[in-house]
């Protein structure tokens, strides 16, 4: 078999691997845009066969392409959504505007393999093939509605396993919460000993944090479901029937069982990308709650002998090279990086977003790579830190015990019975003296033992209210 075929475009000849079911338009592409090695994400290949499917069969149902035709378009590019022929699809992401290059790549590789369900082989000369990718494939559509309604529909995919991993990681905070619910130890802020928690406390806050980041992915997602497929190259519809784009946006709703919306104006779902930065920004806000979760973690199992111990991570490596016995805290610096990762990817697709210019964002590829990478490594990360860290994670009780009995801002509860000011002075010679609260202000006549040792309970400070004195009401 020959090692190459030669395939005709506007511009001229141009060889082409023998065995591929890309053809010329996609080969320029690989040879123009040798950029970074990376290819198109599952979900993009996924969300654009979707498109040529549903377009090939509402063409077909409209009257305006041979139903052979269709059919053989609409298998090809369902066998593309089951993931065969991945490796067809191999354009850098950093490619022409707009997403011609990753459009043409689909057209092609779907025409090629229609073709061969009709029993044409690739290597057949092009006047034999029946299907061609611009006017079958590609039929009443654009690069600029198809990309953007293949990154709303590629987002939505995903969803439902972002939010799950998301949840699942809420769900094992929540089971810590309630395993150290007894666990009474030292509050901090600013880093500096503050008025006693409970580690189960703290872990519900951790749990509400990422509940929270899940509530606003979800409604981020919504403005996703509105789609512009049928505005064609600059939303006027030029080229589509008029019934297109209702009949399209129903139809991949039935096949993909998404809640899909027809877009009120064709004009905005094309060249704004607002609604892809509005998602990518609750990606953005989850991200960084879970850097912050993560670097509790870190700190609270710093040590573990000269660090705050109050927490173990299960050990899941050997911590050094050189240092034996070292164990690092590797699932939670490990989130944090690439959620520092997704947030810079945050910034690429908003800045891509105010690029667009008049009818058209040309920098979509990149919108669709970026929020796709982001989607695909918070869903990784958070899997990997909540199966093999949060998961095994245990209380030292011995260790926040011992921190807590040294902690003389426990005076703060005196507040309501002493006084701020007494407070202070006995804050101040317990630490110079390095004495307990209860011994001090006794020795200084401010109360009985019996009454301290009740106003300075640890357990029922971590209740809120008022210690020592009648409750409230």
């Amino acid at each position: 078999m020959a090692e190459f075929r030669i395939e005709k475009d506007s511009l001229g000849e141009l060889k082409v691997p023998a065995n591929a079911y890309y053809g010329v338009q996609t080969q320029r592409a690989i040879e123009n845009f040798p950029v970074s090695g990376l290819k198109p994400y599952r979900a993009f290949i996924w969300s654009m066969a979707a498109i040529k499917r549903a377009a090939a069969e509402v063409n077909r149902d409209l009257g305006l392409l041979e139903p052979r035709l269709a059919d053989a378009i609409a298998q090809a590019a369902a066998e593309v959504m089951d993931g065969k022929l991945n490796d067809q699809f191999v354009v850098d992401p950093f490619q022409a505007g707009a997403g011609t290059s990753h459009n043409m790549n689909s057209n092609e590789v779907i025409a090629a393999r229609a073709n061969e369900i009709l029993g044409v082989p690739l290597g057949a000369p092009a006047s034999d093939k029946p299907v061609r990718s611009n006017d079958h494939v590609n039929m009443a559509q654009s690069t600029n509605d198809t990309i953007p309604t293949a990154i709303r529909v590629g987002a939505l995919w995903r969803l439902g396993e972002l939010v799950d991993t998301l949840r699942a990681l809420a769900a094992e905070l929540r089971k810590k919460a309630a395993e150290f619910d007894d666990v009474v130890k030292s509050g901090r802020t600013h880093l500096q000993d503050a008025v006693p928690v409970r580690m189960g406390q703290e872990f519900g806050g951790y749990a509400k944090a990422i509940e929270r980041a899940v509530e606003k992915i979800l409604v981020a997602s919504e403005g996703l479901k509105r789609l512009g497929i049928g505005g064609t190259a600059t939303g006027t519809g030029l080229n589509a029937h008029p019934e297109y784009h209702a009949r399209m946006v129903k139809r991949l709703g039935d096949f993909l069982s998404m809640e899909l919306a027809a877009s009120d104006d064709l004009f905005e779902s094309m060249a704004s990308m607002q609604d892809a930065v509005f998602f990518s920004g609750a990606i953005r806000t989850a991200a960084q709650d879970l850097i912050r979760i993560a670097n509790d973690f870190r700190l609270l199992s710093s040590g573990p002998s000269t660090g705050l111990d109050e927490i173990r991570l299960p050990p899941v490596q050997p911590g050094s090279s050189i240092m034996p016995g070292k164990v690092n805290p590797v699932l939670a610096e490990m989130l944090d990086m690439a959620m520092f990762y997704v947030i810079g990817l945050d910034t690429t697709v908003t800045l891509a977003a105010q690029a667009g210019q008049l009818q058209l964002n040309v920098m979509m590829p990149i919108i669709a790579h970026s929020l796709f990478q982001a989607m695909d490594i918070m869903i990784g990360a958070v899997r990997a830190f909540t199966t093999k860290c949060v998961v095994g994670v245990t209380a030292n009780r011995e260790k926040a015990r011992g921190w807590l009995e040294k902690n003389a801002i426990l005076a703060t509860a005196l507040n309501p019975i002493i006084g701020y000011q007494k407070g202070a002075e006995v804050v101040k010679k317990a630490m110079a003296e390095n004495r307990s609260i209860i011994d001090v202000v006794v020795d200084m006549g401010y109360m009985s033992r019996d009454e301290a040792v009740k106003a300075l309970d640890p357990t029922a400070m971590t209740h809120g209210g008022l210690t020592g004195t009648p409750a409230a009401g």
